[in-house]
């Protein structure tokens, strides 16, 4: 479960070593494994004839951009901005809408929100591919002859991990943790022999030579910033799983061994590069003995598939939170703890994951050319998140106008540096984060649009409640016993399910309930704000059920805690109605012909409300009828 926010005058307790490992096998698993990739690629920039300050360059630009864009930006500031404890895109968007006393911008703020998130989708399918690639790449390095089958293991190593999701992470997550600990070990470990042997590498520590670099080197610089963008994937994972274990066991962790060890095995096979030329083939490999190979290709095959659990998992719960907020149709939730909220599958989404997965693979066959596709879902989700920050530092921690512009303008401007280096990668790759970002972000507006557009066809068409209910005594409707649950979306009308059941049945149930679930634009609602009952007349009820944004709702176990409120609730007693909408274009649509058609796919399958709030289907009436939007 979250850990929300805790008194700020408390003393703040070291972490427990188990915290601290549980961080490190589930926050630092993607941008841990970025040196397997991210100074080689950065280096093939500069061609097999390259200079020693140019390796000084570009080591000095992954040391500041490790500097700024992760301990200043995330570790320092944004992590600050939490909602009620937790982080991420969406959590900052709602944080953000709901400090913003503009309510012109709340529009604006929630695209900017969205668009982070499908960026993130992004980057949660290119994750898994890059980096299992790399990590079996270190197969031709120690056994040459076996390159042909590199492909083949990465396809097995990515089936058999979007295989095992249906049984949660909880069990496997036992043992992330020390693995990655031991990953971060030997990256250390390693890049310390090599420092040792060439110890004037510590001079890229200076920005000096990463300015140099790029006042000399112009465009190709600028194309080089978009492969140490590599070396800062990940860092989004910071600020969004900060609400599993709070702010301070990730910064200790951040700022303690994960950092030192990052920039100890950059540097190291920089030192490598710098003693051997030809170690640029594969740097982080050649800078293991030739006979812990073998073992470093396993370890990192691991320590790459915790990175890919971490953004897969990560999809899951961003997903989840889409449609909480209302941007994505229902979809089925499996809960794989019976502790842990937040440990979910979504069958759906890690079915579409494992296809784009393994159709990047294909297509790109290896690391190095995936590697032009990485870094625009990033930084675009840095862009995102640096715009919801500075409104809450300016609307809630109230920062003065320039202190706010001045900080948070500077690091928009590296953001945008990124974003615009990784620009010049579109026709090599980069158009594949970028397509599927763009194409999620229509399927969302539209969603979001088309339910707005149902509403309120349904509030024209629904009849006011009060007038239901003052009506009711003189109709002579029939009452029968029982107790019946009618869904509504807004409680202020009667639901057309209740109108459909008396126009065709001809009765009214002894007890009546109208429940409304409403979604907070905060992570979880407390047991004490989930529900609130209102008599509206003799035996019928209005019931709105709170839940976060980050809670799956569970209305029948919801309703049980309707007996302390005195209402006498039997699930045994109870019928559950339901309308079922079929939606047809109007006549003159209100939605343009692309949107509405990709709306009507999504609506037709969604989950129905009988799994997506867990209704016991042999107690559930639905009633259909038909819709023109």
């Amino acid at each position: 479960m979250s850990n929300h926010a805790a008194d700020p005058s408390a003393p703040k307790a070291l972490p427990k070593v188990g915290v601290l490992l549980a961080v490190l096998g589930i926050v630092y698993g993607d941008i841990g494994t970025s040196p397997l990739y991210a100074f080689k690629a950065s280096l093939d920039h500069m061609g097999k004839n390259f200079q020693s300050w140019e390796v000084l360059g570009i080591l000095s630009l992954i040391f500041w951009s490790l500097v700024i864009a992760v301990t200043i930006k995330y570790v320092s500031l944004v992590m600050r901005a939490d909602n009620k404890g937790e982080g991420g895109v969406l959590a900052l968007m709602a944080l953000a809408i709901r400090v913003s006393k503009n309510t012109r911008t709340h529009r604006i703020l929630q695209l900017i929100g969205v668009g982070g998130a499908c960026l993130f989708f992004g980057d949660g399918v290119i994750t898994p591919a890059i980096s299992v690639l790399s990590a079996v790449e270190g197969l031709e390095i120690s056994a040459p002859e076996l390159k042909e089958f590199v492909l083949p293991i990465s396809v097995v190593v990515i089936l058999m991990l979007f295989a095992m999701q249906w049984k949660g992470t909880g069990s496997v997550g036992r043992v992330f943790g020390p693995i990655m600990a031991v990953w971060f070990g030997v990256l250390g470990i390693f890049g310390v022999i090599a420092i040792a042997k060439a110890p004037g590498v510590l001079m890229a520590l200076s920005p000096h030579y990463a300015i140099v670099f790029c006042a000399t080197h112009g465009v190709l610089a600028f194309l080089a910033i978009g492969s140490v963008v590599l070396s800062v994937t990940g860092a989004e994972a910071l600020y969004a799983d900060m609400g599993h274990f709070g702010r301070n066991p990730i910064r200790l962790a951040w700022l303690f061994y994960v950092l030192p060890c990052l920039v100890l095995n950059y540097f190291g096979q920089g030192a490598l590069v710098l003693s051997d030329r030809s170690a640029a083939e594969n740097p982080f490999y050649l800078l293991a003995p030739e006979w812990l190979l073998l073992p470093m290709v396993l370890l990192a095959t691991a320590a790459t598939v915790i990175a890919s659990q971490a953004m897969i998992s990560g999809a899951f719960s961003m997903a989840r939170h889409c449609m909480q907020l209302g941007f994505l149709p229902r979809m089925a939730v499996r809960h794989t703890s019976h502790s842990e909220e937040g440990q979910i599958y979504l069958p759906q989404i890690n079915a579409a994951m494992a296809v784009g997965v393994l159709v990047l693979v294909f297509s790109f066959r290896t690391s190095e050319s995936l590697a032009s596709a990485y870094g625009i879902a990033v930084t675009g989700t840095f862009i995102c998140t640096s715009v919801l920050a500075a409104v809450v530092f300016r609307r809630q921690f109230m920062w003065p106008r320039w202190l706010t512009f001045s900080v948070f303008g500077a690091l928009f401007v590296i953001d945008l540096v990124y974003l615009s280096a990784c620009a010049l990668k579109i026709p090599e790759g980069g158009w594949v984060p970028l397509v599927l970002g763009l194409f999620l972000m229509a399927m969302m507006t539209s969603w979001k649009r088309g339910r707005e557009l149902l509403m309120l066809r349904w509030r024209q068409d629904s009849l006011p409640l009060t007038s239901f209910l003052n009506r009711l005594p003189q109709s002579r409707t029939v009452r029968v016993p029982g107790m019946a649950v009618f869904l509504t979306g807004n409680p202020d009308y009667v639901p057309t399910a209740l109108l459909h059941n008396l126009k065709h049945n001809k009765v009214l149930h002894e007890k009546v309930l109208f429940v409304t679930v409403m979604t907070l634009d905060e992570p979880e609602a407390g047991p004490e704000r989930r529900c609130e009952v209102n008599e509206m007349a003799p035996g019928i009820h209005s019931v709105i059920l709170r839940y976060g944004f980050m809670e799956s709702p569970n209305i029948p176990r919801a309703l049980e805690d309707l007996r302390v409120q005195g209402v006498a609730y039997d699930p045994m007693q109870v019928s559950y109605f339901l309308g079922r909408d079929t939606l047809v274009p109007a006549m003159v649509p209100k939605l343009p012909f692309w949107r509405l058609w990709l709306f009507l796919v999504m609506a037709r399958n969604s989950v129905s409300a009988t799994e997506f709030f867990r209704i016991p289907s042999d107690r559930v009436v639905e009633l259909g009828m038909r819709v023109a939007i």
